[in-house]
C-alpha cells in the first residue's frame, strides 16, 4: 500500500485517556511507531500535543464515538491536520490482526489513505448549534415544569388553568405565591390578577 501520511498518529479516545500511537514510514519495508496514554484533562491534552508535534506528526485521526472526542479535538485543532471518523467504516476495513491495539489500527488505515472524515462544521457553526439545542432543551423543561404544576392543581381541584393561559405568568405566580403562604378565600386571589387577566376576575 502506499504511503499517504508518512509521519501520523492514531487517537483511541476514552473518557479518561487517549491512546495515542504515533507511527512513522521513511520509505522502509517497515514503519516505526510508538503508543503513550494521556489523560484526558486539558493539561495532559497540551502534553499530548507538545509529544505529536516533536515527533513531527502532521495527520491524526480519531473515531467519532459518544462526545469524548470534542475536547481532543479542541485542543488538537489548528495544530495538526484531524480526520474524525466514523467507528462503523473503520471495523469494516477489512486485514486487522486481533493483537493490534485500536490507536495502531487507525495510525495504520490512515498512513495509507484508507479512511475518510466525517464533515465537521466550523468552530463558530458548532458554537451556535451547542447554543440552540441548549436553548431548546430549556424551553423544553420549562413546559415540563409548568405541566407539572398544572397537573398538581388540577389534582387540587384549582381551576386556575381555566382563566390563565399561563399559570406560571405574573399573575399566576401571584397567586401561587398566595394559595402557598396559605390564602384560600377565591376574591383575594382573584384580585391578585395583573393587566389583562383582571378582565376575568368576575
Amino acid at each position: 500500500m502506499d504511503t499517504v501520511y508518512p509521519h501520523c498518529a492514531g487517537l483511541d479516545v476514552h473518557k479518561d485517556t487517549v491512546v495515542a500511537c504515533v507511527r512513522h514510514h521513511d520509505g522502509g519495508k517497515r514503519a516505526r511507531q510508538e503508543v503513550r496514554t494521556f489523560a484526558t484533562h486539558t493539561r495532559a491534552l497540551e502534553e499530548l500535543a507538545t509529544w505529536l508535534a516533536a515527533e513531527g506528526v502532521t495527520h491524526a485521526a480519531m473515531e467519532s464515538t459518544g462526545v469524548y472526542w470534542k475536547p481532543v479535538f479542541n485542543v488538537l485543532d489548528g495544530r495538526f491536520t484531524l480526520l474524525l471518523v466514523n467507528a462503523q467504516h473503520i471495523k469494516q476495513v477489512p486485514g486487522r490482526k486481533a493483537d493490534v491495539a485500536d490507536c495502531a489500527w487507525i495510525a495504520q488505515l490512515l498512513q495509507h489513505g484508507l479512511l475518510t472524515a466525517s464533515f465537521i462544521p466550523p468552530t463558530r457553526q458548532r458554537e451556535l448549534r451547542d447554543r440552540t439545542r441548549h436553548r431548546s432543551q430549556l424551553g423544553a423543561e420549562q413546559t415540563a415544569a409548568a405541566n407539572r404544576v398544572q397537573k398538581v392543581l388540577e389534582d387540587a381541584n384549582i381551576k386556575l388553568g381555566s382563566v390563565a393561559s399561563d399559570v406560571l405568568g405574573v399573575s399566576g405566580r401571584a397567586m401561587l405565591d398566595a394559595i402557598i403562604a396559605g390564602q384560600d378565600d377565591p376574591a383575594v386571589l382573584a384580585d391578585l390578577a395583573r393587566r389583562r387577566m383582571r378582565g376575568k376576575i368576575p
